[in-house]
């Protein structure tokens, strides 16, 4: 692909006139062709090994709690707690990025959950050792590890940007969510290396030695860092010194006030049916009261979930480059939420019915994603973009956790996990969905360069 002359378009992505900064933005042609298909295989790495490092440690719970003697109810403590903190990490990396630059922001988030992930190793160690100290500080060190959770909103930032400038020509724009889509499904890729790793280190170290290992890829993106460029957009917005103000108050100001609201909304919607149905999938299925499906077979819940990601992230992103990613996201939503419906309706013990229906819902669920996050970046200006990314972020977290609480009182009262999984699964999916036309369109050939 040659390297393609970016020009100012007159009109923001909503159709209305834009304002043209008087600034003079960094010298044309200082980020070619050459330098966007570089940053995007760093940012692919770097979104993998992240993962890889986030999913170990609910992977490994169970066999680090049965070593320190943590009753069920202690395990799901910590890890409600770990999300929390996740949350709270995940906010705080956006004003950070949209001032120090996104460059910095993804080595900084790499290098900080691999230092997470060899102090995960210590951590555990002092769990055994000084108990509830231990514990504290394994609930610290694993919501810095949040850093690499926060890596997806500083990725959709930046590689927004760096296509903006690339694929001025509409025919090529119509490539970028494709080629995104590709970037986002390290998600399903670094949990089957996770999966692999915890087969072939645990024999040998236990638990430590998986995260020290995972530390060691982030070595990688440090020295590949050297060939990352900043985003020519922040370059601008720096120049022109736009950026006196506070980008958190920015995010709930303006243009991105809409955009803050709605999506983050709908993000904290859909994952509360995200824990229900992805987090906790397995106990949903195998659950007399659920559908009571022998689904014990841990290769083959890897293979259908992480096969069904990838392929729902491409075709979402390929499908909101043609539709328009705010159209793609609310369809795969509801369609997610009409498949998981009709799965808690077919008859229980019926294993290819259940998971052929399972599979159509993660495919609904988890594919929108890719087209959530660039949508991301497409809905707010440079200076706010990193951090109204980061604040829809981590209300994903936030889902996460008014689900898990909703989950645990739902069964408690006596509840079904069939009952459980419409009303605290299928009916926030459905809501997200429909919430997310809420948000501005963006016309998918429209390349926003403010």
């Amino acid at each position: 692909m040659e390297p393609m002359e970016s020009t100012l378009d007159p009109t923001t992505a909503s159709g209305s006139p834009r304002t043209r900064t008087t600034a003079a933005p960094p010298p044309a042609g200082e980020l070619t062709a050459r330098d966007v298909r570089i940053a995007t295989w760093i940012c692919f790495f770097a979104w993998t090994f992240a993962v890889y490092d986030f999913v170990l440690f609910g992977n490994l719970l169970p066999v680090l709690a049965a070593e320190v003697g943590w009753a069920p109810a202690q395990s799901t403590e910590v890890n409600t707690w770990v999300t929390a903190g996740t949350a709270l990490v995940a906010f705080a990396v956006g004003p950070l990025v949209d001032r120090i630059g996104r460059r910095k922001g993804i080595l900084i988030s790499v290098i900080g959950a691999a230092i997470a992930s060899l102090l995960t190793a210590v951590a555990g160690w002092a769990v055994g050792v000084v108990g509830g100290l231990g514990v504290v500080l394994l609930i610290l060190v694993r919501s810095a590890a949040g850093l690499g959770y926060a890596e997806q909103s500083v990725n959709a930032a930046y590689l927004n940007e760096l296509f903006a400038h690339a694929y001025t020509d509409p025919a090529k724009a119509r490539r970028r969510g494709l080629i995104y889509s590709l970037v986002q499904s390290g998600w399903p890729i670094g949990s089957v290396l996770a999966a692999a790793s915890i087969y072939l280190l645990f024999p040998v170290g236990g638990w430590a030695l998986c995260f020290i290992v995972a530390a060691f890829p982030a070595v990688f993106i440090v020295i590949a860092g050297r060939w990352l460029k900043e985003s020519p957009q922040f370059e601008a917005h720096r120049h022109a010194n736009t950026g006196g103000g506070s980008p958190l108050a920015e995010a709930f100001r303006g243009e991105s006030l809409r955009s803050t609201v709605v999506i983050g909304l709908s993000f904290l919607l859909n994952w509360v049916g995200v824990l229900v149905f992805a987090i906790l999938g397995t106990s949903l299925l195998s659950a007399p009261d659920g559908k009571d499906i022998p689904f014990t077979n841990a290769l083959v819940i890897l293979v259908v979930s992480n096969a069904t990601a990838f392929a729902g992230y491409v075709f979402h992103g390929w499908l909101g480059d043609r539709i328009g990613r705010r159209n793609t996201i609310a369809l795969g939503w509801i369609l997610c939420g009409a498949s998981f419906t009709a799965m808690l309706l077919a008859p229980s013990g019926n294993f290819g019915i259940v998971v052929a229906l399972y599979s159509a819902g993660l495919f609904f669920l988890i594919g929108p994603f890719s087209a959530l996050l660039f949508f991301n970046g497409e809905s707010f200006p440079v200076r706010t973009r990193a951090t109204g990314g980061s604040i829809i972020n981590a209300g994903g977290q936030v889902g996460a956790i008014v689900s898990s609480f909703l989950i645990t009182l739902a069964l408690g009262a006596g509840w079904s996990w069939t009952t459980a999984a419409f009303w605290i699964g299928c009916v926030p999916i459905f809501a997200s969905g429909l919430l997310i036309l809420a948000a501005r369109n963006v016309n998918p050939r429209t390349v926003r360069q403010d």
